[in-house]
């Protein structure tokens, strides 16, 4: 059987990186004495997956994973034996059973929409305008780079809408949907770095929060749950 869970991370664990995070999940379960299932071999590994993985100090309202057990097992025993251990800043939102034939989350999921809070910095600029431009764009590069190298990247590629401004006063508050592709993404810290060095957006991008409301499946302009599909 395999159980999909929506989870949370939130500011208690918000600087794990994404293997610690997956590894005080798997902790819970095990602790939980749930049926877990497990790989074959030398070295065998607890069958779960994750949708997308998370930035190191970014929060999420809505992660989701996939756990497959080696037997049938009513959802409130699952819920009743896994919430009491997991950790502080981790909460199970939501389960569901699925089937085998069901794709797996990082099949499904191809969208993820944030809300990204900064706080405003001295500068005249009006933040709207400085999205309007942004907005206004088709084409905006950006180079990463990482130990690997450097690569360049078209922002607007993966910005299926234009970046939201919500509000401002001390602090200047957006909402973005990046898309999720198999030849990757882009983060919203990225996004935002370029908003301040290039469209006058008065933030530190590097004191911003960053939250993930949710991992979605886009289709047809509107974003579906991967828990109702």
């Amino acid at each position: 059987m395999i159980v999909r869970c929506e989870i949370t991370k939130g500011e208690a664990v918000r600087y794990l990186s994404h293997l610690d995070y997956a590894g005080a999940i798997e902790r819970a379960l095990r602790r939980s004495k749930l049926p877990l299932a497990y790989s074959e071999g030398f070295n065998p590994h607890m069958r779960m997956a994750f949708a997308s993985a998370l930035a190191v100090g970014v929060t999420s309202q809505a992660e989701y994973m996939d756990v497959t057990m080696t037997q049938e097992i009513p959802m409130s025993q699952v819920r009743e034996r896994l919430v009491p251990q997991l950790p502080p800043g981790i909460s199970l939102q939501e389960l569901r059973q699925i089937t085998p034939q069901h794709k797996s989350l990082m099949a499904l999921v191809n969208g993820a929409t944030y809300r990204i809070t900064a706080h405003r910095r001295g500068g005249s600029g009006d933040p709207a305008l400085s999205l309007e431009r942004f907005n206004r764009e088709s084409s905006v590069d950006y180079t990463r780079v990482t130990p690997k190298g450097r690569r360049d990247i078209n922002l607007k590629e993966f910005l299926p809408e234009p970046v939201r401004f919500l509000e401002t006063g001390s602090d200047i508050i957006m909402e973005m949907a990046i898309a999720v592709t198999p030849a990757g993404s882009v983060k919203p810290g990225e996004v935002l770095e370029v908003l301040a060095e290039r469209y006058d957006l008065s933030v530190d991008p590097a004191g911003a929060a960053i939250h993930r409301l949710g991992l979605w499946v886009h289709e047809a302009g509107s974003y579906v749950s991967p828990m109702k599909i």
